[in-house]
């Protein structure tokens, strides 16, 4: 078992760059549809990509709360071939494709192609309780997207396709592993709200949404969902990893990155990976300590806080808890995900 712990507790000044690049530089960026049998719909997915000159340039993920990403829509693909990676969002406030800009469009800068589907059911604005807890379907949707993107779209003839990896944040980190061949235990899926030590938040959400997962069908959820295309895998604070099958997580043969967010003991309960680091046989451990679970959000406006304040949302999306902004925190992650997936993918 490789097993390599760092501790990033400090700022590093070689990492103080900004996804905000020269006009020049921006990531290409395209909306696809992908259809999905599992999902009975579409999926909305969100591309950035290596770029000639030419576009329009849009910023990504701009909300009320949150900064955007410019990135420019429609420019044509640089020539050549590049690995590609799947990127998964999370749910909640923040749990969109286009959210994750901040990372996805300096990764593209970097030489890569990445690909986003929208989970649905699963993203602000599209919110299901239900749907949310259908896990098995965010791999799906990476199957689905990656079946899509070989056949029929501009990008067939410029992705790599012998160095495809999978990234997630958040509930994305699920994503990711299951297609490594991470299985979920269906009896702690069903068990998971029994009690609120596992997910408050979620679990609080369910109960809302009346939703009660001992009456949902979950049999799915414990089927293997592993693609045997991905030959990589990152997940950063891997929400409902707590659910996973032990057995499943030891058989993966896939490099594996992990990357928890936050103090030992600080580090919510179901995003922990530090236990899967200790049995995936090709496996990278990593925790930044001066972050927290929202660092994976894009960076708050200025007056962010005052409007979570007015509708009462208690959560402090745009703390970081250790000091340093939340752009170097990304520009770390930013440099730490581009190093892994050069060394385990083929950059050009």
């Amino acid at each position: 078992m490789k097993l390599q712990i760092m501790l990033c507790a400090v700022a590093i000044s070689a990492l103080a760059t900004t996804h905000m690049a020269h006009a020049d530089n921006l990531a290409g960026v395209r909306q696809i549809l992908v259809p999905s049998k599992e999902r009975g719909t579409d999926l909305d997915v969100t591309v950035w990509y290596p770029a000639q000159a030419g576009g329009e340039k849009v910023l990504l993920g701009d909300t009320p709360l949150f900064m955007g990403t410019a990135g420019m829509r429609d420019a044509p693909p640089l020539e050549g071939k590049f690995p590609l990676i799947l990127l998964s969002h999370g749910t909640g406030i923040a749990g969109n494709a286009q959210a994750t800009s901040w990372i996805a469009a300096p990764l593209a800068q970097k030489g890569y192609i990445v690909a986003a589907p929208n989970h649905p059911g699963n993203q602000s604005g599209n919110k299901s309780a239900s749907e949310t807890m259908k896990l098995w379907l965010r791999p799906s949707d990476f199957t689905a997207t990656l079946d899509a993107l070989k056949t029929g779209t501009v990008f067939q003839n410029r992705i790599d396709w012998k160095n495809v990896g999978a990234l997630g944040l958040s509930m994305g980190g699920y994503t990711a592993l299951a297609v490594a061949g991470a299985r979920i235990d269906q009896q702690r899926l069903t068990a998971y709200c029994d009690t609120d030590l596992n997910n408050h938040s979620l679990c609080e959400w369910l109960r809302l949404s009346r939703v009660d997962l001992h009456k949902m069908d979950l049999q799915p959820a414990s089927l293997n969902y592993q693609d045997t295309r991905i030959r990589s895998a990152v997940a950063i604070d891997p929400a409902m990893s707590d659910t996973l099958n032990t057995a499943s997580i030891a058989g993966i043969t896939i490099p594996v990155d992990l990357v928890n967010l936050g103090r030992k003991g600080e580090i919510p309960f179901t995003a922990q990976a530090s236990w899967m680091a200790e049995i995936i046989p090709d496996v990278r451990y990593a925790n930044i300590e001066d972050a927290n679970h929202f660092s994976m959000f894009a960076e708050c406006k200025a007056d962010a806080s005052d409007k979570l304040k007015a509708q009462d949302i208690a959560e402090a999306l745009c703390d970081d808890d250790g000091g340093r902004s939340r752009s170097a925190i990304h520009a770390q992650l930013i440099e730490m995900i581009g190093k892994v997936f050069n060394r385990t993918l083929k950059a050009r």
